[in-house]
């Protein structure tokens, strides 16, 4: 009776024990799937680095669900109370806090957690198959530090070696010749006489092997830093120009959660995003904030007087805002392509932007870096008006029927004026 007793208690625990290590099962991956692309895509990826880390490896190493769940729903929390991980993660991306999704159950994470897991799994084993060896060879990631410095490392090995042989090879000739007498024995009490530096200078000018080494370093090191400069020439990640008016992102987009269009409400029908006009603050500071510095700024440009609420057009002065993102004039580049029919968020391109104090160039915005993004954006073409319409074009083309420009959008404004 006791031995059943106790081995009842042990098939217990251990029954606990396994559903506790088997709980991120219990979620729904398909329900999951939804919500991350619904919540999770504008800064994180399953495979890969986007604002924030690749989920695939941090979920699927991390198994306290626990803390995983509590992290998603209010990892402002967890920093405040000192958790180690919150911590370390946060201080890893420049202290940049992640979204606070309180609205999210304890199985709307499980559900989430499932997805990642899964779709995680469905990557690595594609990423082992020979052909997506491939196509992952084919992404040009450019030289790593690691491979330069073993390079440098190997020149400098090389240059030693040269040296030490060529001394090895100067002792051999003398003993040779010393011992065929055409060499005079060294007079040890001789009074060595000084090193003519000049002299020394001409020899190694003479020696081919070293002159040859030192050219062909030169070379490399030129061509290095030439390429360098050339590829960085015009790429200006990381500018922040100081505005006429400071306007933090991280107040209106982050803490009041204004979407971006609001202002910016040229992203989704041209080409520009184009800057807001001074009235659009006004909606707020109309009222609000009105004895901040900045926002008086903003009555000084547009000649409004607070006190008798009026505007008076001869005492306004225009904005000189200063632009930030630019792109080379042979370079075009259609906002309401990318938002309205693509349907990429902002972030995806500048950043965190509800995060940023003073928005700064947070891409490179090079050509190498918007193929990459082309290479590994799916098009979502179901559901889509844009790409329904070139579908309906592609069957009456099929059909024989007539098909003008208009028909694939070429009375759109911004074919013609950007």
């Amino acid at each position: 009776m006791i031995f059943k007793q106790f081995s009842r208690s042990v098939l217990l625990i251990a029954g606990f024990a396994i559903l506790g290590l088997s709980a991120h099962a219990q979620g729904d991956p398909v329900k999951g799937e939804a919500l991350f692309k619904a919540n999770c895509t504008t800064c994180h990826k399953v495979e890969s680095q986007l604002v924030g880390p690749a989920l695939g490896p941090l979920v699927t190493e991390e198994t306290d669900d626990k803390w995983l769940t509590h992290w998603i729903q209010n990892n402002q929390a967890l920093i405040a109370a000192k958790d180690p991980k919150a911590l370390k993660i946060y201080n890893q991306f420049n202290q940049q806090g992640m979204t606070v999704f309180g609205s999210f159950t304890d199985g709307d994470v499980a559900n989430i957690l499932a997805f990642i897991r899964a779709d995680w799994k469905t990557k690595k084993a594609a990423a082992a198959t020979p052909a997506a060896g491939a196509a992952g060879a084919a992404a040009d990631s450019g030289p790593s530090e690691l491979v330069i410095w073993m390079l440098v490392g190997v020149i400098v090995v090389a240059f030693i070696v040269i040296m030490v042989l060529n001394k090895v090879i100067a002792t051999l000739e003398r003993l040779l010749l010393r011992s065929r007498g055409l060499l005079p024995e060294e007079d040890e009490t001789e009074v060595k006489i000084p090193v003519d530096r000049m002299a020394v200078v001409k020899k190694l000018a003479k020696n081919k092997k070293l002159v040859f080494f030192v050219i062909l370093c030169g070379t490399v090191a030129c061509g290095s830093w030439t390429w360098v400069t050339l590829w960085n020439t015009n790429v200006h990640q990381g500018y922040q120009p100081v505005q006429p008016i400071h306007f933090p992102h991280d107040l209106h987009a982050g803490v009041m959660k204004i979407d971006c269009q609001y202002c910016h409400s040229g992203a989704y029908k041209s080409k520009n995003a184009s800057i807001p006009s001074l009235n659009v603050c006004m909606n707020c500071h109309k009222v609000v904030k009105q004895e901040s510095p900045e926002i008086q700024k903003i009555y000084y440009a547009l000649g409004y007087d607070p006190k008798t609420q009026k505007y008076d057009s001869t005492k306004m002065h225009p904005m000189q805002w200063v632009r930030i993102h630019n792109l080379p004039d042979f370079a075009y580049f259609n906002h309401s392509q990318h938002v309205k029919v693509a349907g990429i968020k902002c972030q995806q391109c500048h950043g965190p932007v509800q995060t940023m104090k003073e928005v700064y160039q947070y891409s490179p915005l090079t050509m190498k870096w918007c193929i990459q993004c082309h290479k590994r954006t799916e098009v979502n073409y179901k559901g889509n008006a844009y790409y329904e319409n070139m579908i309906a074009v592609h069957d009456r083309i099929k059909r024989g029927e007539k098909v003008t420009a208009a028909s694939l959008g070429g009375i759109e404004c911004g074919k013609c004026h950007y």
